[in-house]
């Protein structure tokens, strides 16, 4: 027998409450458990992408109490309490938001992995600065990659959502 597997110790599980796209849920986890992880397993909410798991990419961004994060680095035990929203609680399939509806007239997607970061990403630049320049938008997008597009048509995308706004 391998007594180092049998010796380790167990890690106690939690329960976690908080709100997510507006219904309240309750998680028994790990408390060391990534966010990005309970999203996507436990409540098999899967547009929040997983791609670099270091905070560099952002495809996993939500808002955290109304903040842009990466999901990938919140500790299950952070979001206790908390107020999160995913991509799936921004628009329906019906009922685009917005940006979103950007997004598909500007072809602001290729593969689509980056996409629901930047739609997150795009709702809190918009938030806070409604009508940003240039240099706003490549600031605003300046945690999220994408190794497709060539950001041209995610920044028209950021353009048309503004105007729509307005």
């Amino acid at each position: 027998m391998d007594t180092e597997i049998e010796n380790q110790p167990v890690r106690p599980l939690t329960i976690l409450s908080f709100t997510i796209n507006g219904r309240t849920v309750q998680v028994t986890t790990d408390p060391s458990a990534r966010l990005a992880d309970i999203i996507r397993e436990a409540l098999d909410l899967t547009g929040t992408k997983i791609s670099c798991g270091i905070g560099r990419c952002g495809a996993c961004s939500v808002w955290l109490n109304g903040k842009l994060v990466n999901s990938c680095l919140i500790m299950a035990y952070q979001a206790e309490g908390s107020t999160i929203t995913t991509i799936e609680g921004i628009g329906e399939e019906d009922n685009l938001d917005p940006v979103q509806q950007a997004f598909l007239e500007e072809g602001g997607f290729q593969c689509g992995y980056c996409t629901p970061g930047m739609i997150m990403a795009v709702k809190s630049l918009l938030k806070d600065t409604p009508h940003p320049s240039d240099e706003e938008i490549a600031e605003g997008l300046s945690g999220n990659l994408c190794r497709c597009t060539g950001y041209s048509g995610i920044v028209r995308a950021v353009r048309r959502a503004a105007e729509k706004k307005q």
